[in-house]
């Protein structure tokens, strides 16, 4: 089955235009189903980082078609699907829905599909940061992963989140006897 991207109407204009965001969106899940790891690093700004929801963090256009490879060579027949997107100007988001099939030895041919958010921080047309969230165990579970490996997936994920300085407020609170009251 070939790999495919849609990208369904129903975007707001916040900015530069709907038909902008919507191109960047098209492009993007291309990119990434067809594994052309250069047009996807192109789309960054030479900083840029994309922030994956399984494989972390990558800083700059090279570490980012890396990245795209290492996903290819974990998986494939790739369907990339965003939709209820909000974007223009600095900031968009995208609901999406995206389904593969696994390449990793202990689970081969297993289909995987989930739903998710992405969000797009972008700098003079390119993306300076691209994150996403989604439920890692929903994923992980399709895999037939052992509850422990899902489990210590998700305690580091867990640990990443907690460690960003704009959850502390919600986290100290917590710390030396709980909240007030």
């Amino acid at each position: 089955m070939a790999e495919r991207t849609i990208v369904k109407s129903g975007i707001e204009d916040v900015g530069q235009g709907p038909a902008v965001f919507a191109e960047l969106l098209q492009a993007f899940a291309a990119a990434v189903v067809a594994n052309d790891g250069g047009g996807l690093g192109q789309m960054f700004t030479p900083d840029g980082i994309y922030e994956d929801g399984f494989f972390g963090p990558h800083a700059g256009r090279e570490a980012i078609a890396a990245m795209l490879q290492r996903f290819h060579d974990t998986g494939g027949d790739y369907r990339w699907e965003f939709f209820d997107a909000v974007g223009g100007g600095a900031i968009g988001y995208a609901r999406f829905r995206f389904s593969y099939v696994s390449r990793l030895p202990e689970s081969p041919g297993r289909p995987v599909a989930f739903e998710g958010i992405s969000v797009f921080y972008l700098r003079d047309g390119l993306i300076a940061r691209y994150a996403e969230i989604f439920d890692r165990g929903l994923a992980l579970v399709q895999l037939d992963f052992p509850a422990e490996r899902i489990e210590r997936v998700l305690r580091k994920a867990a640990a990443a989140q907690n460690a960003h300085p704009e959850l502390a407020p919600h986290l100290d609170r917590f710390r030396n006897g709980g909240p007030p009251g």
